[in-house]
């Protein structure tokens, strides 16, 4: 696995994380524990972009990558297909 392709395993991470979050601050009474996990989503969201300007810049110092990326979508999609026509 490429440094790419953990950053962007990394970068889903991390944007689950603080969907779970925020659903745990819907969910819960606690007025504490929603501004918590409000705070701590937001920290999140704030990797999340950070992360994000790191995957672009490394996207475009080495386009191959990018394209590779694309090359292993394209085939994830196919196989989806494939497996929904069974």
């Amino acid at each position: 696995m490429t440094v790419g392709q953990k950053m962007h395993q990394t970068l889903a991470g991390i944007q689950s994380a603080a969907a779970t979050l925020k659903t745990f601050a819907l969910e819960t009474q606690d007025k504490q524990a929603q501004q918590d996990f409000q705070n701590y989503s937001q920290q999140l969201e704030s990797i999340e972009q950070g992360l994000k300007q790191r995957i672009n810049y490394i996207e475009q110092q080495e386009p191959s990558y990018k394209m590779q990326q694309q090359a292993q979508l394209a085939q994830q999609q196919q196989k989806q297909r494939q497996q929904t026509q069974q």
